[in-house]
C-alpha cells in the first residue's frame, strides 16, 4: 500500500528519554469534568506548581472538553479557560502546558489563543475513526511550532488495524505522537495492547505512541504498563484519578508503579503523591469512583464525559443513570452527541410508563 507523505521532522523528538516513558498530567483538563469545569486561578496555580516541583514534564490545562467546550452543550467553565492557561505557563518553571482540541467544539482560533498565552503542545482529539478531521489543526498548530499530539478517543470502537491506519492519517498530517484513548475504559488488557502494538508497527519509526486509560474496569494503570510494554513511549494520568466517568490512571500511581517496574519517567514519587493527597484531595468535591454507571460505560463502551450529563438527565426525569448509559452505548453514541442522552432518558421514561399502565 502507498503510504501519504510525511511531515518534516520537528525539533521536539527529544522531549522523551528513549528508554523511558513521558507522562502528561491531565488533572486541568479531563480533571475539569470532575470539577464541574470550575477549577479557579488559584486552583490552577497550585497544582501546577505542585506537579513541576515533582518534575512533570507535561501540564494539559482546558475545559474538560477541550478549548471552545465552555458552553450550554458541555458545561461552562467558571473561569476564561485562557486565563486558566496563561496563569498555569505562569507558575510552571520548567513544565510544558499543553491543551487538547477536538474539532467542531474548538477551533484554529481557540489555539492560536492558547499558543498566544504559552501552551506549547497541541492535542487534537477525534472519534477513532475521524483521522481526517484534523488535518487543519495539525497543520495550524505545526505553524504555531507547537509539538503535536494526536488522540483517537473511544479506540475500543476501531479494530487494531483499523486504529493504526487512523494513527497513520494523523502523522501524516503532522502529528509526533498519535495516543490510544481507551475514553470509556472498555479496553481489558489485551485489547489495549493490540491497539498499541498495531499503532507503534505502523507508525513507530516516525512518531511515538501514546496511551490515555480511564478507571471504569479498574484497568487504567494495568493498561497502561502494558501499553509502554508494546512500546508506548507517552502515558496520561491524572492526580487523584481526577477525571470524567470513572477517572483517569491516578497520576501517583502511575509513577511509583513504573518505579516499581524501573521504567524511567522522570517524576519524583513522594512529591507527585504529596501533590494529590495535600494540593487536589481537599479541592475536589466528589472523587472519581467505580459506581455502577461507571462500570456500565466500561462494559458498554461509553464515553466518559457523559456520566454528569446521565446523572443530571436521571434526576430531571426520575429514570436511573446506569440504565440511560446502557441505551447510549447500544446506540453507539460518541463524543459531541451529548443531547441525545435526553433523548435516551424521555424514551426510557415512556417505556416505564407505558409498562406501568394496566393491560
Amino acid at each position: 500500500m502507498t503510504q501519504p507523505p510525511l511531515p518534516a521532522p520537528s525539533d521536539h523528538s527529544e522531549i522523551v528519554a528513549p528508554q523511558g516513558i513521558r507522562l502528561t498530567d491531565s488533572t486541568l483538563r479531563d480533571g475539569s469534568h470532575a470539577m464541574r469545569h470550575q477549577w479557579t486561578e488559584g486552583q490552577v496555580r497550585a497544582v501546577v506548581h505542585a506537579l513541576d516541583r515533582s518534575g512533570v514534564e507535561v501540564i494539559e490545562v482546558a475545559h474538560g472538553d477541550g478549548l471552545g467546550g465552555s458552553s450550554f452543550n458541555y458545561g461552562f467553565s467558571g473561569t476564561s479557560e485562557i486565563d486558566l492557561i496563561a496563569a498555569a505557563v505562569e507558575e510552571a518553571e520548567q513544565a510544558r502546558i499543553a491543551v487538547l482540541l477536538l474539532p467542531g467544539v474548538g477551533t484554529v482560533e481557540d489555539l492560536r489563543a492558547a499558543h498566544g498565552v504559552g501552551a506549547s503542545v497541541a492535542r487534537i482529539a477525534t472519534h477513532c475513526t475521524e483521522a481526517d478531521v484534523s488535518a487543519q489543526h495539525f497543520a495550524a498548530a505545526r505553524a504555531l511550532g507547537m509539538e503535536t499530539v494526536g488522540f483517537l478517543m473511544l479506540s475500543h470502537r476501531a479494530s487494531p488495524e483499523v486504529l493504526a491506519q487512523q494513527a497513520r492519517t494523523m502523522v501524516a498530517a503532522g502529528a509526533e505522537c498519535v495516543y490510544v484513548v481507551d475514553s470509556a475504559g472498555a479496553l481489558v488488557l489485551g485489547d489495549a495492547q493490540a491497539r498499541v502494538a498495531a499503532l507503534v508497527e505502523e507508525i513507530g519509526p516516525q512518531a511515538q505512541v501514546g496511551f490515555h486509560g480511564h478507571q471504569n474496569l479498574s484497568l487504567g494503570v494495568a493498561n497502561s504498563v502494558l501499553a509502554q510494554q508494546q512500546g508506548a513511549l507517552q502515558v496520561d494520568g491524572a492526580l487523584c484519578a481526577l477525571g470524567a466517568g470513572a477517572g483517569n490512571a491516578p497520576t501517583e500511581v502511575l509513577c511509583a508503579t513504573f518505579e516499581r517496574l524501573g521504567i524511567p519517567t522522570g517524576v519524583d514519587v513522594p512529591g507527585v503523591m504529596r501533590a494529590a493527597e495535600d494540593v487536589v484531595r481537599p479541592l475536589v468535591p466528589r472523587l472519581p469512583w467505580m459506581d455502577r454507571s461507571a462500570i456500565v460505560q466500561g462494559t458498554a463502551g461509553v464515553y466518559s464525559s457523559f456520566l454528569l450529563h446521565a446523572e443530571r438527565a436521571a434526576d430531571r426525569y426520575g429514570v436511573p443513570a446506569h440504565r440511560i448509559l446502557q441505551r447510549v452505548g447500544e446506540a453507539g453514541y460518541v463524543g459531541g452527541q451529548e443531547d441525545m442522552i435526553i433523548d435516551v432518558a424521555l424514551q426510557l421514561l415512556r417505556e416505564d410508563e407505558a409498562a406501568a399502565r394496566p393491560s
